[in-house]
Parts: C-alpha cells; sequence; structure tokens
C-alpha cells in the first residue's frame, strides 16, 4: 500500500497502516508529536503501536531538536544477521545441545561475561577504533560513568524482553544466524539520566507531552546528549558485532565436519538518531522502531518468536524518511499477552522451534504480535524482499 495522509498540527501525519487499526492512545501520541515546534516530519510504520515516550513505530524528523524520550531506552537497538554455508541437510535431528552451546556462551537476560570480551580473539572482527571508542567514555555523564566495569562486561550480550538470537532456515534451505540487541544497561541509564535533564527545561514546560521534552541545538545539554547518544548507538553496534562472532564461534565448533562459512553481516539499528538531509534541510531523524531503508541498503524485519523473518533492500522512499518497520510490532500489551495466553498456548505457537516455553516468555508469544505477512504487504513501496527466514531454534533471555 502507498501512505494514507492524516492532517497533523504542524505536519502531516504519513501512515503506511490503515488508522482504524491503531490504538487511540497511539494516535494521540502521534498527534502530540505534530505539534512540536522544531517537528518537519512524521512518517509512521505498518507495525505502529502505542510505546512509553512516543509511538513505536514512528520516524520523527525534527530540524535543530531531538527528543530523547522518542529515541527510547534501548539506544541503538536493533539487528544483525549472516547467512552461512551450512544447509537443512547439516543439521542434526536434536536441536537442543545447540541451543544449549549458545546459552552457554552468550550470557542473556541480565547476565553478564566473566571478564570482557577481547575481540582481537576473532578472526575477521573490525577492531580499527575500539580504542577510541572506549576512550570517548571518559566523556559520558558523570551521573553513570561508575558503570564502566558492567558496561565492558555486558559487551556481547543479549538481555531479555524481546531481544533474541535465532538460527533460522531460508526458503533455499540456507541456514541463517540472526540476533537482535542494543545498548544494554548502560544505554538505558544515560537514556534515563538525558530524559531527565531534558523534562526540567524552560523551553519544554509547556508541551502538550512532558515525555515529548526535547533538547535543542547550539545548547550544553544538547551538545552532551548528542555525545552519549552516538556513543551508546556504537556501544549496541559492538555488542551485536562481538554476539554475532561468538554465535560464530559456536556454529564452527558444532559443525566442524562442515567447515562452515559466514557471508558478510547485515546489521541495522532500530532505535536511534541519523543526521539526514530532505527539502534542503539538514534534519534530526529520530527512527523508534524503524530502521533505515535507502535505496539498495539492507535491513531485518523480525516477526516473533514463531513466525517468519525478512531480510529486506530498501527502495529509498523519501515520503518515509527512507525508512521501514523494525518489525511485526506488537498488537497487545505485555500485561495483556500474559493474561489472555497460557503457557500451552505458547508451547502451541511454537510447534517446531528449539526455545523457551515456560511463563518467563509468555510475554513474547506470536500471538502478541501483528501478522507479520500483512505488515510485509503494507510496505511494499518501502523494501523488497531478498530473503524470508523461519527459525528453528531461538534464544530468549
Amino acid at each position: 500500500m502507498s501512505y494514507v495522509e492524516m492532517p497533523g498540527a504542524k505536519v502531516p501525519i504519513r501512515m503506511w497502516t490503515d488508522p482504524a487499526t491503531v490504538e487511540d492512545v497511539a494516535l494521540r501520541q502521534l498527534q502530540n508529536v505534530a505539534t512540536l515546534p522544531w517537528i518537519k516530519g512524521l512518517a509512521v510504520m505498518p507495525d505502529v503501536h502505542y510505546g512509553k515516550g512516543a509511538t513505536v513505530g514512528s520516524v520523527i524528523a525534527m530540524r535543530g531538536a531531538v527528543c530523547p524520550a522518542a529515541v527510547g531506552v534501548d539506544i541503538g537497538c536493533g539487528m544483525s544477521a549472516v547467512r552461512t554455508s551450512l544447509t537443512a541437510n547439516d543439521l542434526p535431528g536434536d536441536l537442543s545441545r545447540l541451543r544449549s552451546r549458545i546459552e552457554q556462551v552468550i550470557p542473556v537476560g541480565r547476565g553478564m561475561h566473566d571478564s570482557p570480551v577481547d575481540p582481537g580473539r576473532f578472526h575477521g572482527v573490525a577492531t580499527a577504533g575500539w580504542d577510541d571508542f572506549w576512550g570517548r567514555f571518559d566523556g559520558v555523564a558523570e551521573a553513570v560513568k561508575f558503570r564502566h566495569d558492567r558496561a565492558e562486561k555486558q559487551m556481547g550480550t543479549l538481555g531479555s524482553g524481546n531481544h533474541y538470537l535465532e538460527v533460522c532456515l531460508d526458503q533455499s534451505d540456507s541456514v541463517w544466524l540472526t540476533l537482535h540487541s542494543g545498548s544494554r544497561n548502560i544505554g538505558k541509564e544515560l537514556a534515563e539520566h538525558h530524559i531527565g535533564v531534558a523534562q526540567k527545561l524552560p523551553h519544554n514546560q509547556d508541551l502538550v507531552d512532558r515525555d515529548l521534552a526535547v533538547f535543542v541545538s547550539d545548547t550544553p545539554q544538547m551538545a552532551a546528549y548528542r555525545h552519549d547518544l552516538f556513543w551508546a548507538q556504537e556501544y549496541a553496534k559492538y555488542n551485536r558485532m562481538l554476539m554475532m562472532a561468538l554465535l560464530k564461534d559456536v556454529i564452527r565448533k558444532e559443525f566442524k565436519k562442515a567447515k562452515p562459512t559466514f557471508e558478510p553481516e547485515i546489521s541495522c539499528h532500530h532505535n536511534y538518531v541519523a543526521e539526514e538531509r530532505y527539502d534542503g534541510m539538514d534534519l534530526l531523524v529520530t527512527r523508534k522502531g524503524a530502521i533505515r531503508a535507502g535505496s539498495g541498503e539492507f535491513g531485518i524485519i523480525p516477526g516473533s518468536m514463531g513466525t517468519s523473518s525478512y531480510i529486506v533492500k530498501g527502495l529509498g522512499n523519501e515520503k518515509a524518511f527512507n525508512s521501514a518497520s523494525h518489525g511485526a510490532g506488537r498488537r497487545m500489551s505485555r500485561n495483556a499477552a500474559k493474561r489472555r495466553f497460557s503457557t500451552k498456548d505458547l508451547e502451541e505457537q511454537t510447534r517446531g522451534v528449539e526455545c523457551r516455553k515456560d511463563s518467563g516468555v509468555l510475554d513474547e508469544i506470536p500471538g502478541a504480535y501483528k501478522n507479520i505477512d500483512q505488515v510485509m504487504e503494507q510496505q511494499r513501496d518501502l523494501v523488497e524482499v531478498v530473503a524470508k527466514l523461519k527459525q528453528f531454534i531461538c534464544v530468549k533471555g
């Protein structure tokens, strides 16, 4: 489908979904965003749903301002995917051992490594800029500097919630590795610190929603946020890179006879800010639950722990600020999912997938998410599908 345009106070709201299917609270959030004095455009992806601070599945383009709550607390959260040389014929009948090996090597939930992982130990992992990256930690907000050691040990770990590691097959029976994670606790604490700072600034006192408090250009608060924001986005990128290196190591050891090789990694943020130019203006584009889908750029759009995921190539649709959805998107809250479904439902909906099937991941049940195939259909003018994947192992925190 093409987009539907709804009126907004300062800019129209372009929606790649039927507005009638969007919750009232999410529509209200979008209308509130469209009132911001600095806004130059708002695009809404088909996975749109209510979120803390701002709507998940929204692309907010502003001039000279950025809203930290619209970025969210998992700064730089995103996806990575790698196609391997393995095929379905290489797989064992019992997948539980492989899942266990992955869980032994990559800490999940609130876990961390006993000591920091050295990226130099992995063949082919780009380590240029690593020392400079950690050197820039000296410039982050004083309030979180005491978290340095924890941040080092959490580098290369999964986290919880909707974060996961998966081993999948595409439609030609090739094995893929995919993972979803962000900037861990350090990103969360940096975000919460700056959201608190923004909400106290005088220019934000008359906003319709205090969660939409912004930093504006040429102020010390904006400079401090930009430093920490871009550092946390880089942390998230390195975190996924290290996890993928650890995952490849597991695959090499478990499939020694097959001597697996790996294609170049596809990686994309979906909670982040980028400096981009549209209509002759330099804008700060915030994608919250959205990926960049510039012409020819690869991206990853997952479904849920029991459904398909897609490797895509962007079509460069500037009406959407070169963006696409970050996944299927939730159709109900976590609490609603726990009330609605049972562990028996979870077992049924994840049949054929080697994964947790207990109450601890019930809020991630596929039935809590929108239909990924319908979401893909609604954004045919944003991306083209390169590969359709189906997981056979899913590791959750």
